[in-house]
């Protein structure tokens, strides 16, 4: 329930509060007041997109706060599970826009994101207004209310596995059945694939390799020489003392001393001898190395020449190359066996058909009897609401099997003896269409466990005894709810549990709306107000007195 709203810096309102009531709540005002504000604020604090324009003129921002209490279970633990605790059953949510910085949401002074917002406030408030009769006007919708009726999630549940697994399947057989020529084709293509890779015998590595081998080869003389050359500097001849000797007789010099003055001498000489022997052991392994000694580069040019042309056409490298073949051989193995395939498949499909038919005639049957009891309860509704010689119906028709089932669903309506039944968007007018979603809503109301519904002018199009059949059954919702509605209404308003009055006022060449809680006696001048829209004579005061007494024995 909707129990405290704080709206600063919105529009026309630069600071209010507003404490709503379990019941009937109602809004009343001068057109142009600002209570449509009143809504955008409740939207924008919901988490629905909202326009910076809000924002009042010459402010860089606008907040709106809300209280909650008596939640749902579902709304807890949804909470739960966001990581927000609620205390005693109530949340704070806070709205920030901002022209100058990034907004913010917040529950209990957690920040949240917009989507779990919403989500959360889906379980808290369920705002009707003008999109709600666009939503009645348009069939694609009209399913979604048999369904709740229904309360059929099982049985769409198990339709969808089995929509989704047929579909599973049927992709798979499209993908084989090809024709024998293409078939035959693909068979050629990928066996001279196979082939011209697997006689490549290519090997992770080879190609980088390879052009090291190619740099030694096309030096090999030069290069053997310079080896040859170091290795005499280093290791000297029979006639000659080569490095390494040299350094060691040094080494042995210095040791003769016995004096640890040279002792730093003497290791560093000994690490010289140490990594010139590697050194010439290094040079040494190369020279005497068959395989590079035996390089020749026009071999190894011509196996690069080979590995380049596979690359451009099977991958960039020898891990892509083999990788193509993989799945090359796969799939001339898939292809080879795709006739017994394709008949094991075209056997499941057929399996998988008749589960789906068999969970689409479940879901079909529990429309039929959703829609026949919906079309009742709400035929009653739109009786009592002053449409007595309303026909309304819901046609189900089956078609082509789709994710939500095989049904399509349109409410028709025949609001006069005899006109016959037609579809709901070719002849209902605005305060038709507002009594049949007040119907609907009434039907609906024991399907969600949302605590606050708001009615955002329900009296459009509507008057007199009508006015008064449409408030009675506002109050009748509000027996197990909390309800708010903007209404321009005296019978709506008179028989309000809470009476809330928007006004609008100029000061200093600024416009600023208030909002007021009437109490007895000035529920009855502002009824009488919107009685007549002009002076308030005693009759008025006095019809507006009766209005508000006779419905207060209601």
């Amino acid at each position: 329930m909707l129990k405290f709203l704080h709206i600063e810096n919105i529009a026309v309102i630069e600071k209010t509060d507003i404490e709503f009531k379990q019941g009937f709540n109602v809004l009343t005002g001068e057109t142009g007041a600002g209570k449509s504000i009143i809504i955008d604020s409740i939207n924008a604090v919901l988490g629905e997109r909202t326009s910076k324009d809000l924002i009042r003129t010459g402010c860089d921002s606008a907040v709106v706060t809300a209280v909650f209490d008596c939640l749902t279970t579902d709304t807890l633990s949804l909470l739960e599970e966001s990581g927000i605790a609620a205390e005693n059953g109530e949340i704070i949510i806070t709205r920030k826009l901002s022209l100058t910085s990034k907004g913010f949401c917040k529950i209990n002074n957690i920040p949240v994101t917009t989507a779990l917002l919403r989500e959360i406030a889906g379980g808290l408030i369920n705002i009707h207004g003008q999109h709600d009769n666009q939503a009645l006007l348009n069939p694609d919708m009209h399913l979604s209310f048999i369904d709740a009726v229904a309360e059929n999630d099982y049985l769409k549940a198990e339709y969808y596995t089995a929509f989704k697994e047929l579909n599973t399947v049927r992709k798979e057989l499209q993908s084989l059945e090809i024709d024998e020529d293409e078939k035959q084709r693909k068979i050629d293509t990928l066996k001279y694939q196979i082939n011209e890779l697997e006689s490549a015998d290519i090997k992770v590595g080879e190609y980088d390799r390879l052009k090291t081998q190619l740099t030694i080869s096309e030096t090999k003389e030069k290069t053997f020489n310079a080896l040859n050359s170091a290795e005499y500097l280093l290791s000297g001849t029979d006639d000659t003392d080569g490095a390494i000797t040299q350094v060691n007789n040094a080494l042995k010099l210095l040791q003769s001393l016995k004096n640890e003055s040279f002792n730093n001498c003497c290791l560093a000489l000994s690490t010289a001898i140490t990594s010139l022997e590697d050194a010439r052991a290094e040079i040494d392994a190369f020279t005497s190395n068959s395989e590079y000694s035996e390089l020749n580069p026009n071999e190894i040019n011509l196996r690069l020449d080979l590995l380049s042309k596979l690359m451009v056409k099977y991958g960039s490298s020898e891990e892509k190359m083999l990788e193509f073949l993989n799945k090359a051989t796969t799939e001339l193995e898939n292809i080879t066996l795709s006739d017994k395939r394709i008949a094991e498949l075209s056997l499941s499909l057929e399996n998988k058909k008749e589960v789906l038919i068999s969970k689409g005639e479940k879901l079909t049957l529990s429309r039929k009897r959703a829609g026949e009891k919906f079309a009742k309860d709400v035929s009653g509704i739109l009786e009592y609401l002053n449409m007595p010689n309303i026909k309304f119906e819901v046609s189900l028709n089956s078609g082509r099997y789709t994710k939500n089932g095989c049904d399509t669903a349109e409410f028709l309506i025949s609001a006069n003896n005899g006109e016959s039944l037609k579809p709901l968007h070719k002849i209902a007018s605005g305060g038709e269409l507002s009594r049949v979603m007040l119907s609907i809503k009434s039907v609906l109301l024991n399907k969600d466990n949302v605590g606050t519904m708001i009615f955002d002018e329900i009296d459009a199009g509507i008057s007199g005894f009508t006015a008064g059949k449409v408030a009675n059954q506002l109050k009748k919702v509000a027996d197990n709810r909390q309800v708010i509605s903007v209404t321009h209404l005296a019978q709506i308003a008179a028989i309000a549990d809470e009476h809330l009055l928007i006004e609008k006022t100029s000061k200093d060449g600024h416009t600023y709306t208030n909002v007021t809680t009437l109490n007895y006696d000035s529920r009855i001048n502002e009824i009488a107000r919107i009685m007549s829209g002009t002076q308030i004579t005693e009759n008025l005061y006095n019809s507006a007195k009766e209005l508000i007494d006779r419905s207060n024995l209601l």
